[in-house]
């Protein structure tokens, strides 16, 4: 195929006749790790939608059964499956705390191939999509939510620095180290075109995991830079993130903000924290001796801001199921903090919404058994029937953290979501 870029466009659009669908975009990042550069599922076969109580049994009676591409997610609260642990904070987006389909058409797209996976593989019927998505002109959006969009946050400034204030009440008593401190942005009866909002979202990001999820009347626009977790045979990977800069459009001063970020003491004690915790998390499924720091606070540049991100690698004891390795890390530590379940329950104690999806994980396991899940943050979720739009942002609390610091990385991560929300 010669115009790759053309065809993912409108093969992204071309899906919004379907109300399952799973987007997943790599935007043309160099990734080591990487199988596909995007992803299409739609059409659901069969669905898993669950609650907390044994969610993970569900999944993997849901996974070994289909032997089969299947797309979905993790919520964040999955962790009360986990743990003595619950979620009693406001939530009105209304996601399902899984939600996992079993497609009838995937499309995958790997440099200049394109590869129809249709469980029928009837050939008019794949001659006929291709030919349908070839030869389609870009959609006009029906809906638009007013330029002015009323973005309210669920905390106040205040409130938000005396929140963060007792976070580091609990670090000083040494009930935790490190917690991700997390508030929600939200507008209320607004209608939005999602398709058109996560089209503008991911073109100001262009970030490495992003995902566009429809569930029926719901949806998900995320502009991730993050793996969560990847599972190829034996191998397994996390890539935590820790550490934000914002970005400059003078080169040198672009340089300067990424070399000051490399050489941040608390950024990088923050990452450090993280990765020991991953590779804690790891070992429960390691092989002796194999869990291992590829990359230890590098920083990457992303459209929006620079991250410090570290890589570790395991290799995986024999007979370990994959959702048991998921099980074992769940949820990531970039997202909660250490000692995890310490963490977890100050977070909830604090914060004022309840995650669901947002700091969840989005992805895919392949027929072999194989995976590959994001971190959900950067994120947009959508309910069409309540008009309730979402995204929320936080930051890594430890014993160094400023609350006015804390607060302005956490408007510099909201830039983009507000930006297209508001139609700046």
């Amino acid at each position: 195929m010669t115009n790759v870029a053309r065809f993912k466009t409108l093969l992204y659009f071309w899906s919004r006749q379907f109300l399952e669908v799973a987007w997943l975009d790599s935007n043309g990042h160099k990734d080591p790790h990487g199988v596909f550069d995007a992803m299409l599922a739609v059409d659901a076969l069969t669905v898993l939608q669950t609650d907390i109580q044994n969610a993970f049994e569900d999944l993997q009676l849901f996974q070994e059964g289909a032997r089969d591409w299947i797309f979905g997610y993790l919520s964040y609260d999955l962790k009360n499956d986990l743990e003595v642990l619950n979620s009693r904070n406001p939530d009105r987006l209304g996601f399902p705390e899984l939600y996992f389909f079993r497609p009838k058409k995937l499309i995958l797209i790997k440099g200049k191939q394109v590869e129809f996976n249709y469980l029928n593989m009837v050939a008019d019927e794949i001659e006929d999509d291709f030919r349908e998505i070839s030869e389609a002109a870009f959609p006009k959006s029906k809906k638009r939510h007013k330029a002015a969009a009323h973005i309210k946050l669920g905390i106040f400034k205040d409130e938000y620095f005396s929140r963060v204030q007792k976070m580091l009440a609990h670090i000083r008593r040494g009930d935790i180290y490190e917690a991700n401190f997390c508030q929600e942005c939200y507008a209320e009866r607004i209608e939005i075109d999602a398709w058109r909002t996560y089209d503008r979202l991911n073109a100001i990001s262009k970030a490495p995991f992003s995902c566009f999820l429809r569930l029926n009347d719901r949806y998900l626009l995320s502009a991730s830079p993050e793996r969560y977790l990847q599972r190829k045979e034996e191998v397994l990977i996390s890539q935590p993130i820790k550490g934000t800069a914002r970005r400059s459009q003078d080169p040198k001063e672009d340089a300067a903000f990424k070399k000051a970020l490399a050489e941040d003491s608390k950024e990088r004690a923050e990452n450090i924290m993280i990765v020991d915790l991953v590779r804690n998390d790891m070992s429960k499924s390691a092989q002796k001796g194999s869990v291992v720091v590829e990359e230890l606070c590098k920083v990457y540049t992303f459209e929006q801001v620079h991250q410090m991100v570290s890589t570790i690698r395991s290799k995986v004891r024999e007979g370990v199921g994959s959702v048991a390795l998921l099980r074992d890390t769940f949820p990531m530590g970039s997202m909660t903090g250490a000692p995890k379940l310490s963490a977890m329950k100050i977070i909830e104690e604090l914060e004022a919404f309840k995650r669901g999806l947002y700091s969840g994980a989005v992805g895919y396991f392949t027929p072999s058994g194989d995976f590959d899940f994001n971190v959900v943050i950067r994120s947009i979720l959508y309910n069409e029937t309540e008009k309730y739009v979402s995204f929320s942002v936080g930051s890594a609390i430890t014993a160094k953290a400023r609350p006015e610091k804390e607060y302005e990385e956490c408007l510099l991560k909201a830039k983009a979501m507000r930006e297209v929300l508001e139609g700046k």
